[in-house]
């Protein structure tokens, strides 16, 4: 069994960080969202691997290189531009072969990986299996419509009014009987081969399509809110480790990692927090379910719920949460200006006015 990994996307929603870095890279408790999901493939079993990389293909095969680290055999194969999933398993027929396979969206996070879920497809192999996950908003998502028995009968790309609030995840279980139906598709109104069209050539033609509901947790982190919360929950796991430098001054309180060659002086860490090699924080608050890269800098700041990427600077600014803050980012106060009124009023006026 094969696993092709899909790393080509734009990452619009994640502007302005994706316009210089791949989305898939943009790290979560210091760890790229990737390297997350190659590790659940190779914790399957699973060791070849294809790559699909796109515009961002340098930065995923540095980053990545030939999968050794992982465990694995990497082969990275081009997509011009993003064309849709089914797109992605057309480029890559002729070396996935006869084989049955995995395709993996790299930005997707899966809590408790997908070693049980390639096990059960193993033992029973359909033809196809899919993963669900009950939403709120299911119009983002491809949606799955079930019978009363709970088996696939149809599934809709993002529709305006959908039939159910199952999601697709973005995992997929496929034999090579997916390679005739993303042949015999047509582009949607998006102009990609979608992949639940695919499935439903699948459906149509009767052949075995077979859904699983995960209860654990997911996120597609392609949003901001979205790869906070993936941050939050990764954090929630974190075992204490101390292996820089935390003065007298300092406390430290929780579930916090600072990682070998960081200093912490003055400053209070209430975790779950990381703190990347190399980074120092002085005279600053550094609040739960935040994680601050290699080689930053915090300075007579509070920071809280937040992602900070590596080579960043924030000095002096008070409290910042809710954020995601880039590479080689500086973050300073803003030089004062002094505060007037500037007043046209008319005959009896009264005006309030607060200082």
């Amino acid at each position: 069994m094969k696993a092709l990994v899909l790393s080509g996307g734009a990452g619009t929603r994640l502007r302005p960080i994706t316009h210089t870095s791949a989305k898939q890279l943009v790290p979560v408790a210091n760890k790229a969202v990737l390297f997350y999901g190659l590790e659940s493939i190779a914790a399957a079993g699973i060791t070849e691997v294809g790559v699909i990389v796109g515009d961002t293909a340098e930065e995923i095969q540095e980053a990545v290189g030939d999968g050794s680290k992982f465990g694995l055999e990497i082969t990275y194969i081009p997509q011009e531009r993003p064309l849709g999933l089914a797109h992605a398993v057309l480029i890559a027929r002729d070396w996935l072969g006869d084989d049955d396979f995995v395709m993996y969206l790299g930005d997707n996070f899966i809590v408790g990986g997908i070693s049980g879920l390639v096990e059960e497809f193993r033992r029973n192999r359909p033809d196809a299996q899919i993963l669900l996950t009950q939403v709120a908003d299911p119009r983002s998502f491809g949606v799955a419509e079930l019978d009363s028995s709970g088996q696939v009968v149809g599934l809709e790309e993002k529709p305006e009014h959908p039939k159910s609030d199952f999601a697709l995840v973005g995992v997929y279980l496929f034999t090579p009987l997916i390679h005739e139906a993303v042949r015999a598709i047509r582009p949607s109104w998006r102009g990609e081969l979608e992949i639940t069209h695919a499935i439903q050539h699948l459906i149509d033609a009767r052949a075995d399509v077979r859904c699983t509901v995960i209860e654990g947790y997911w996120k597609d982190t392609g949003n901001v809110v979205d790869m906070l919360e993936v941050n939050r929950t990764v954090l929630e796991g974190l075992d204490r480790r101390i292996d820089g430098e935390v003065d007298e001054e300092s406390e430290t309180i929780g579930r916090v990692v600072i990682e070998e060659g960081a200093r912490v002086e003055r400053s209070r860490i209430v975790g779950p927090v990381v703190i990347g090699a190399g980074t120092v924080v002085e005279d600053s608050y550094v609040g739960p379910f935040t994680s601050v890269a290699e080689n930053c800098r915090i300075t007579d700041s509070e920071l809280e719920f937040s992602i900070v990427l590596r080579d960043s600077s924030i000095l002096g600014v008070g409290r910042i949460e809710n954020s995601l803050i880039g590479r080689h980012v500086e973050v300073t106060p803003a030089p004062s200006v002094p505060s007037a009124h500037r007043l046209v009023l008319g005959d009896h006026s009264k005006v309030q006015i607060h200082t």
